[in-house]
């Protein structure tokens, strides 16, 4: 099994960006984007278990990560989407399935919508129309950006307070959180990875245009698509999940039980079991035989 992630650059926009991959690379590919304030690793529990079948690729967008951040704050979602075109050009991808968690959901069904013919299938966990422009978790998710520190004073204040924000995931995914989004500077103080302030004040000053209203993609799609909710979940909300399966019928819902927003982090067995049985899916099967040709 080809377990050990491989690291690799793309440039779009003047930015160097990095992707994190496992499995063959002739193997059927599915390309994976992180949520708002991850970073490629947080798919490596995903990935080990696939890396026999397929090749799992997963990209910092811009910002994070090992990522250039943008001088000009551009993390808007058609930023974040020229990003994975540069991507899916820079590796010549055949047909792939497209997964996507959170910020990274919505830019995987905007990407869909406007590139199916790259697409074998779309898994979204936890994401969906109007999930970023109101309710609980939007709510929550500003809370947490405004009350962001800056730098801590080591590892073990860092450490702390991703526990405070997240108490619900396991200790294994908080301490990929801390290796993967903080690192130490030479006073000893732990900072931010990622472009915390950039990317907080975008969010924060969105329009609803650079929101982006997913209903049209949702109802664009044509492709098999599997919508994994948390059951515990603040974000996508059991109402919206129920909408769009109801508004178009090639998506399918599976609720992860014992998971929040964060739903691979919170139930890894649930996850990994839903998106294994979409991927041995008898509509996939000419693309999963098919491989990197």
């Amino acid at each position: 099994m080809a377990t050990h992630a491989r690291e690799g650059w793309i440039h779009s926009d003047g930015l160097r960006l990095r992707y994190v991959e496992w499995g063959p690379t002739d193997a059927p590919a599915v390309v994976a984007l992180h949520g708002l304030r991850s970073f490629a690793y947080t798919w490596e529990p995903v990935a080990l278990p696939l890396a026999d079948r397929f090749r799992i690729i997963a990209l910092d967008q811009r910002g994070r990560g090992e990522s250039d951040w943008d001088p000009e704050r551009r993390y808007y979602t058609a930023d974040y989407v020229r990003d994975l075109e540069a991507l899916v050009d820079r590796l010549s991808l055949p047909r792939f399935v497209l997964l996507g968690h959170s910020m990274g959901g919505s830019n995987a069904l905007v990407y869909a919508g406007s590139h199916a013919e790259h697409l074998a299938g779309l898994v979204i966990e936890d994401m969906g129309p109007g999930a970023s422009a109101g309710g609980a978790g939007a709510q929550r998710i500003r809370r947490e950006l405004l009350a962001t520190p800056s730098r801590f004073a080591g590892w073990d204040e860092a450490a702390g307070f991703w526990r405070s924000q997240r108490p619900n995931v396991t200790d294994a995914a908080i301490a990929a959180r801390v290796r993967h989004s903080m690192k130490q500077v030479r006073d000893g103080s732990v900072v931010w990875r990622h472009d915390a302030e950039g990317i907080a004040a975008s969010r924060l000053a969105a329009t609803p245009q650079q929101l982006v209203d997913l209903w049209p993609h949702v109802l664009s799609l044509r492709i098999p698509t599997l919508l994994l909710r948390g059951a515990r979940s603040d974000f996508l909300t059991a109402e919206t999940a129920s909408a769009m399966v109801q508004r178009n019928p090639v998506i399918r819902r599976v609720e992860i039980p014992d998971a929040s927003h964060y739903v691979h982090d919170d139930n890894l067995p649930a996850f990994e079991a839903a998106l294994q049985a979409y991927l041995s899916d008898p509509a996939l099967a000419a693309w999963a035989k098919g491989g990197a040709r």
